[in-house]
């Protein structure tokens, strides 16, 4: 496979990568494990070939023969070349990321770069990039798809949150938690109800309930639009007994 100027689909590079394990050259580990039936591990690769005059060589950012620089950005531990994204190579995470550097902290306990405005200001959940998204199930620590942070603490995809706001979810698929601040919803839901009585032979029926978002354990009133957390106001509730019907 021939190196371009603008590298692959996947990155900006001018040479090709010999992937430690079968030997064959390719622009970068993702085009290797789309046409291999098996992984390249970036951080063994040794050598690359130069795009310009196919000079192979020990991976560097600048060749040796023609002085063409493989990429604007060179990790030498992750063998990442690439256009600068003003990436950094964060040595808890084991990768490299995009920055600023500056607007990124590690979190060790959820072992995750997160965005500055999330420090003290998100729920740890210990290793949780550790675990594929719950809504495609794939990797999201080393994805190249920015990973979104749910108040629960959980992650998804940004494309997969994005999609799944489109089709009108509104939970974490592994908790059952609120993704997002639903006080206008609910409060909207305290309109439809009141504009929509129950029948009569309905209307003093009582429901047990457990809150997805609080966690807490009520008895309320029973309605179709949705029964309302007497601790917290949230609408995110599962039935936990049948309708009670008073006499």
């Amino acid at each position: 496979m021939a190196a371009t100027p603008d590298g692959c689909v996947h990155y900006v590079r001018s040479c090709l990568l010999k992937a430690p394990c079968c030997g064959k050259f390719y622009v970068c580990r993702l085009c290797h494990d789309g046409e291999e039936n098996h992984q390249m591990d970036r951080f063994k690769v040794r050598e690359v070939k130069c795009g310009a005059c196919n000079t192979i060589q020990e991976a560097q950012q600048t060749c040796k023969e023609c002085a063409v620089k493989f990429g604007e950005y060179y990790c030498d531990i992750c063998h990442l070349f690439d256009k600068d994204k003003k990436q950094y190579h964060c040595q808890p995470c084991g990768i490299c990321r995009i920055g600023p550097k500056e607007k990124y902290f590690h979190c060790t306990k959820c072992n995750l770069c997160l965005a500055t405005d999330l420090k003290d200001n998100h729920k740890c959940v210990e290793n949780v990039s550790r675990q594929n998204c719950p809504v495609c199930m794939e990797d999201i620590h080393t994805s190249r798809i920015g990973a979104h942070v749910l108040p629960c603490g959980h992650l998804l995809h940004k494309t997969c949150f994005e999609d799944m706001c489109i089709t009108g979810a509104y939970r974490c698929p592994l908790c059952m938690h609120s993704a997002f601040n639903m006080k206008e919803f609910w409060e909207e839901r305290d309109k439809e109800i009141a504009q929509s009585p129950m029948p009569t032979e309905y209307r003093d029926t009582t429901v047990k309930i457990i809150c997805n978002d609080c966690q807490a354990h009520c008895t309320v009133s029973f309605h179709v639009l949705g029964m309302k957390c007497s601790s917290c106001g949230s609408y995110n509730t599962a039935q936990d007994d049948n309708p009670v019907l008073r006499e």
